[in-house]
């Protein structure tokens, strides 16, 4: 119904991308997906970049929410 592609190196989970089939839209499984991402690194100590535009755009709209995983892209 869903996947979240991820990587996880030095401490640091970073989340590429996030899809929903489209039959499964509106049913809440992307933000189920970030929901058990945010958990997992919370239990693992790791830090997440968003890279994902949905990931990145639900830890702007709600930072106090992620804030002790959020990690910001580094500049190249």
């Amino acid at each position: 119904m869903g996947e979240m592609v991820v990587s996880t190196s030095n401490n640091i989970l970073t989340v590429f991308h996030t899809e929903v089939t489209p039959a499964a839209e509106g049913m809440g499984i992307g933000k189920l997906l970030l929901q058990k991402m945010v958990e997992h690194a919370t239990k693992n100590h790791l830090k997440v970049t968003p890279l994902c535009v949905f990931v990145l755009a639900q830890f702007k709209r709600h930072p106090q929410q992620y804030v002790a995983v959020w990690q910001p892209a580094q500049p190249s």
